[in-house]
């Protein structure tokens, strides 16, 4: 048996297994944060939400404050460009929601946010982030909330941020980093570069989570192994594979990983996940919402175009139950799939930013409010 893993330690928060579900907008919703939970063991992250949102009352915001009672401890991960607005919204977030623990993202690529100064791009105003997490972390220390913050290795090659960013996490306040391996630039493609978390774990004075590239359990182990990072941040691998979170839950416990499941239980899986979906949304549109994961679930099975397409517009738990009957429980997981990346690639490509963003690493003047983009991502 291999060794066990030790346990994550974010302030005051003990996760057991040492895997953090990253969030994903229009995914990590809470059907999907209990489906995993009912997996294995792990901190579920909320989706993203905006700081102003909180402070505004937005009912779509407010409203993705929503928890299952498989989750012992409500995370959320906020985005914002002010620093008292951040405070506000965390106050909020604890006071009123029993948040047990906050995120901050910096690590969202999507030109719309970087080219105000947003996102992937705020970490180079090193003095703004600074300030950032220090009202984050004041606001949250009332109620003895652990505040943490992802971010990307930098802008591009050339303008590298992460070994700054988890010196002022530190002196922050802050209880962790979490690092993803790649930079704005790259967008989700390429390799993540593990050695870049291998570096900061190395300098950092507060636990280091790594993300990227984390598609079975045997890469989380092997990322530990190579990096010395206290945890792992788990993204895109997960998706049409929530039984992920057990694997994980076992190798990090040094026990024996169960092999992939065939087609019959990703097809179980499948339906717990659109009962869950449609307790959360009501029935129809919880189906509507299902819709999207089909295609995670039958990367690399037999299943033909015409039930593909049929499953791709169900909308009742009846006709779905009826469409999964036509699949053949035997047929293995397709070899194929194990171990290849999930979801969105894309191509590298040049980051947008403001006008002289890069002249200098301070801040003058006030960030543009459009920068506050709820679009997730790093």
């Amino acid at each position: 048996m291999d060794a066990v893993t030790p346990a994550l330690r974010l302030g005051a928060v003990e996760v057991a297994t040492p895997v953090v579900l990253a969030p994903m907008a229009g995914v990590t919703n809470v059907a999907f944060r209990q489906l995993c939970a009912e997996q294995g063991a792990g901190l579920y992250v909320c989706e993203m939400i905006t700081s102003r949102g909180i402070v505004e009352g937005d009912t779509t915001s407010l409203s993705m404050l929503s928890f299952s009672g498989a989750e012992s401890v409500r995370s959320v991960q906020l985005y914002g460009i002010d620093p008292e607005v951040i405070g506000r919204a965390v106050t909020i977030l604890c006071a009123d929601h029993g948040v047990g623990h906050v995120d901050l993202n910096f690590g969202c690529p999507v030109p719309k946010v970087t080219r105000k100064g947003g996102g992937a791009a705020l970490p180079w105003k090193a003095t703004l982030l600074g300030q950032i997490l220090e009202r984050a972390v004041r606001a949250a220390e009332p109620f003895g909330v652990p505040v943490t913050m992802k971010t990307r290795k930098g802008i591009d090659d050339d303008h590298l941020t992460f070994l700054d960013a988890g010196r002022i996490a530190a002196d922050a306040g802050c209880a962790a980093i979490a690092l993803h391996g790649r930079t704005a630039a790259q967008h989700y493609s390429g390799r993540a570069d593990w050695d870049a978390i291998a570096e900061l774990k190395a300098a950092a004075t507060i636990p280091v989570l790594g993300n990227g590239d984390v598609w079975e359990a045997s890469d989380a182990l092997a990322m530990v192994e190579r990096t010395g990072c206290d945890g792992v941040v788990v993204g895109r691998g997960c998706l049409g594979r929530p039984w992920l979170f057990r694997d994980l839950a076992a190798a990090f416990a040094g026990e024996q990983v169960l092999t992939a499941p065939r087609l019959g239980e990703v097809a179980a899986v499948m339906r717990r996940h659109a009962e869950l979906l449609s307790e959360w949304a009501g029935e129809e549109r919880g189906c509507v919402e299902f819709r999207k994961h089909i295609a995670w679930y039958l990367k690399g099975f037999r299943a033909g175009s015409t039930l593909r397409d049929r499953l791709g517009k169900v909308s009742s738990l009846a006709s779905l139950d009826a469409l999964l009957s036509d699949l053949d429980p035997d047929e293995p997981f397709p070899p194929s799939e194990l171990g290849r990346p999930r979801g969105r690639q894309g191509s590298p490509k040049k980051v947008a930013l403001p006008e002289g963003w890069l002249d200098s690493r301070e801040m003058a003047g006030a960030l543009d409010a459009a920068a506050e983009d709820a679009t997730s991502g790093g």
